[in-house]
Protein backbone atom coordinates (compact mmCIF):
# COMPACT_ATOMS: atom_id res chain seq x y z
CA UNK A 1 0.00 0.00 0.00
CA UNK A 2 1.38 3.39 -0.98
CA UNK A 3 -0.42 5.46 1.62
CA UNK A 4 1.16 8.69 2.83
CA UNK A 5 1.46 8.23 6.59
CA UNK A 6 3.24 11.54 7.29
CA UNK A 7 0.20 13.29 8.76
CA UNK A 8 0.06 10.74 11.59
CA UNK A 9 3.63 11.45 12.66
CA UNK A 10 3.74 15.26 12.73
CA UNK A 11 3.79 15.49 16.55
CA UNK A 12 5.94 12.44 17.25
CA UNK A 13 7.78 9.51 15.69
CA UNK A 14 5.31 7.23 17.51
CA UNK A 15 1.52 7.14 17.59
CA UNK A 16 -0.56 5.33 20.23
CA UNK A 17 -2.86 2.59 18.94
CA UNK A 18 -5.87 1.51 20.99
CA UNK A 19 -6.74 -2.09 20.14
CA UNK A 20 -10.41 -3.02 20.49
CA UNK A 21 -12.09 -6.37 19.99
CA UNK A 22 -14.63 -5.95 17.19
CA UNK A 23 -17.14 -8.54 18.44
CA UNK A 24 -17.39 -7.26 22.05
CA UNK A 25 -16.14 -3.67 21.97
CA UNK A 26 -13.68 -4.53 24.75
CA UNK A 27 -10.44 -2.53 24.79
CA UNK A 28 -7.68 -5.14 24.68
CA UNK A 29 -4.48 -3.12 24.81
CA UNK A 30 -2.65 0.06 23.86
CA UNK A 31 0.63 -0.06 21.97
CA UNK A 32 2.84 2.25 19.92
CA UNK A 33 3.27 2.39 16.16
CA UNK A 34 5.89 4.04 14.02
CA UNK A 35 5.61 4.54 10.26
CA UNK A 36 7.05 1.10 9.47
CA UNK A 37 4.79 -0.82 11.86
CA UNK A 38 1.73 1.08 10.61
CA UNK A 39 2.71 0.28 7.02
CA UNK A 40 3.22 -3.42 7.86
CA UNK A 41 -0.18 -3.49 9.60
CA UNK A 42 -1.85 -2.20 6.42
CA UNK A 43 0.14 -4.58 4.20
CA UNK A 44 -0.33 -7.78 6.23
CA UNK A 45 -3.77 -7.26 7.80
CA UNK A 46 -2.33 -8.09 11.25
CA UNK A 47 -1.12 -5.71 13.97
CA UNK A 48 2.52 -4.66 14.10
CA UNK A 49 3.92 -2.32 16.76
CA UNK A 50 7.12 -0.60 17.82
CA UNK A 51 8.61 -1.82 21.09
CA UNK A 52 9.98 1.16 22.98
CA UNK A 53 11.89 -1.08 25.40
CA UNK A 54 13.46 -3.39 22.80
CA UNK A 55 13.67 -0.71 20.08
CA UNK A 56 12.32 -3.08 17.43
CA UNK A 57 9.21 -3.94 15.44
CA UNK A 58 7.00 -6.71 16.75
CA UNK A 59 4.08 -8.57 15.27
CA UNK A 60 1.44 -9.19 17.95
CA UNK A 61 1.06 -12.94 18.42
CA UNK A 62 4.07 -13.96 16.29
CA UNK A 63 5.51 -16.06 19.13
CA UNK A 64 2.35 -16.76 21.19
CA UNK A 65 -0.04 -17.44 18.32
CA UNK A 66 -2.43 -14.86 19.82
CA UNK A 67 -2.78 -12.91 16.59
CA UNK A 68 -4.83 -9.79 15.98
CA UNK A 69 -6.51 -9.74 12.57
CA UNK A 70 -7.32 -6.15 11.64
CA UNK A 71 -10.97 -5.39 10.86
CA UNK A 72 -10.90 -1.58 10.73
CA UNK A 73 -8.49 1.26 11.46
CA UNK A 74 -9.69 4.71 12.51
CA UNK A 75 -7.70 7.87 13.18
CA UNK A 76 -8.92 10.36 15.76
CA UNK A 77 -9.87 13.94 14.87
CA UNK A 78 -6.28 15.19 15.33
CA UNK A 79 -4.64 12.28 13.45
CA UNK A 80 -2.48 11.50 16.48
CA UNK A 81 -4.14 8.36 17.89
CA UNK A 82 -5.39 5.22 16.18
CA UNK A 83 -8.29 2.93 17.07
CA UNK A 84 -7.83 -0.51 15.56
CA UNK A 85 -10.63 -3.05 15.75
CA UNK A 86 -9.46 -6.64 15.55
CA UNK A 87 -10.47 -10.27 15.69
CA UNK A 88 -8.39 -11.46 18.64
CA UNK A 89 -7.09 -15.03 18.80
CA UNK A 90 -6.40 -16.04 22.40
CA UNK A 91 -5.21 -13.57 25.02
CA UNK A 92 -4.16 -10.05 24.08
CA UNK A 93 -2.15 -9.49 27.27
CA UNK A 94 1.29 -11.00 27.86
CA UNK A 95 0.05 -11.99 31.36
CA UNK A 96 -2.43 -14.42 29.81
CA UNK A 97 -5.44 -12.20 30.47
CA UNK A 98 -7.76 -11.59 27.54
CA UNK A 99 -7.34 -7.81 27.92
CA UNK A 100 -4.47 -5.79 29.37
CA UNK A 101 -7.08 -3.80 31.29
CA UNK A 102 -7.91 -6.22 34.11
CA UNK A 103 -6.70 -4.23 37.16
CA UNK A 104 -9.80 -2.43 38.43
CA UNK A 105 -8.88 0.68 40.42
CA UNK A 106 -12.34 1.92 41.30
Amino acid sequence: MDMNLDKYFVKSELIPAVIQEKSTGEVLMVAWMNRESMQKTFETGYTWFWSRSRQELWNKGATSGHLQKVVEIFADCDDDTLLITVEQTGAACHTGNHSCFFKKLK
